[in-house]
């Protein structure tokens, strides 16, 4: 990847237009399904193509299938992780980082509603395979 490539430059930025404008309408105190529920309204009116509660490939054996979900799979590229606690710990960065690389995706969004000005955070799989 050549430095300045933005990944997926146009469905994340159609992405975090409509986390600003959940953000806008609901506030930073809704829960995390109101919020994927908005989001998920937002994507059907828009024609983005999804999947809510994506489950997470499993990564070892002996692991249950369906214990790990992502919020969102968005066009089957961007992994979209939302959370509405205080604030963003290391433990949100490492989950992201598992979920990008049990499902072999470049890029992730990660967005706390919680706070008072939204700042999505994109976290990038360096060793992604995917085209």
């Amino acid at each position: 990847m050549e430095q300045g490539h933005i990944v997926y430059k146009d469905l994340s930025y159609k992405i975090g237009g409509i986390i600003l404008k959940v953000h806008k309408e609901l506030g930073p105190y809704c829960s995390e399904k109101q919020c994927g529920d908005r989001i998920e309204y937002y994507f059907k009116l828009e024609n983005i193509p999804y999947q809510r509660e994506f489950v997470i490939p499993i990564s070892f054996e002996g692991e249950r299938h369906g214990r790990n979900k992502a919020d969102f799979m968005v066009a089957d590229k961007i992994i979209l992780e939302i959370k509405t606690i205080r604030i963003l710990t290391p433990e949100c960065y490492y989950q992201m980082q598992r979920y990008l690389k049990a499902t072999n995706k470049k890029l992730g969004i990660l967005v706390n509603f919680r706070d008072k000005y939204i700042k999505p955070k994109r976290i990038l799989n360096s060793l992604a395979k995917e085209e």
